[in-house]
């Protein structure tokens, strides 16, 4: 659930802190919440103040300030205070505007156009390298591929599905719940499950990837949420930004964000291995200009 974050707030505490914070915020155990709490709504307290300081007036512990900071990608708590201390012009204040009953049609354009360039330029500063590169690493080392997800994180599946089968390689997609158990216990270890969650906490997608864990196949989760069930087993996390909320509450700007994150691994792929699957591309290609008027 998205914070309800005020323009004062979101001046205050760096833009890519607010992301981290909304992703881990309903994770956080109660200690946690309080010292998150206090940095919501006193982040000039909290730049100023040493560790004991901020302990007692939040009411936790320094060692909840230490975790909260390292859960918000922090080393520590000196290094939290630093970056709210920073002022830096190349982080602009952005703050998702939720579409309201009564907004006009153009409003309504306008916010939904903007929640998703917020979302995609949010997940691009969010996502971690390292873990991107380990990403890129165990696919173009995969004998076999599989992609999970349910409700419209099938379709990003099925996307991620149409462009590696499209260039050759072993992959697999199903939206039922049973076959995507059934294929992930035929995994074994080299393959590649990938899944897809926004919440991360999908029943049928969680069990598949504990599945696939047994199966000794590489987990890579795609989810904003990065301490959820889904992220707890997967050997890599590939999180994204996506948290304005509509008046129904489903967004496709997450999705969009799940998208290009695929988009982005299957390019990768194609560079590392041009020679064996260009010519597979190219022959797809030429196969599917039959459908074309």
């Amino acid at each position: 659930m998205p914070l309800d974050i005020d323009s004062i707030t979101a001046e205050s505490i760096p833009h890519n802190c607010l992301v981290r914070l909304q992703s881990v915020y309903d994770s956080l155990k109660n200690a946690e919440k309080k010292a998150a709490d206090l940095l919501l709504k006193q982040p000039d307290f909290i730049s100023h103040a040493t560790i004991t300081e901020a302990a007692q007036r939040a009411g936790c512990s320094e060692a909840t300030l230490v975790r909260l900071s390292k859960k918000l990608g922090y080393a520590g708590y000196p290094e939290l205070k630093a970056h709210l201390l920073q002022t830096e012009s190349s982080d602009p204040v952005h703050l998702y505007e939720n579409i309201e009953v009564n907004d006009d049609d153009s409003t309504i354009v306008s916010k939904v156009f903007q929640s998703s360039i917020q979302a995609l330029t949010d997940t691009l500063n969010v996502l971690d390298k390292k873990q991107y590169g380990l990403a890129v690493e165990a696919l173009c080392n995969a004998q076999k591929i599989m992609l999970c997800g349910t409700g419209d994180a099938a379709a990003v599946a099925q996307s991620g599905y149409q462009k590696f089968y499209r260039a050759g390689l072993n992959v697999h997609v199903s939206a039922d719940p049973d076959v995507q158990l059934i294929a992930a216990s035929q995994l074994a270890r080299g393959d590649v499950f990938i899944a897809i969650s926004h919440s991360g906490r999908t029943k049928t997608v969680v069990d598949a990837a504990k599945y696939a864990k047994i199966s000794q196949a590489t987990i890579i989760c795609i989810t904003n949420y990065p301490i959820s069930p889904l992220a707890k087993n997967a050997d890599i996390v590939l999180q994204t930004a996506a948290f304005a909320e509509y008046v129904k509450g489903e967004v496709m700007s997450k999705r969009l964000a799940e998208l290009c994150v695929l988009e982005s691994l299957y390019v990768n792929i194609l560079l590392r291995q041009s020679d064996k699957l260009g010519y597979n591309l190219d022959k797809a290609n030429l196969a599917v200009e039959i459908n074309k008027l």
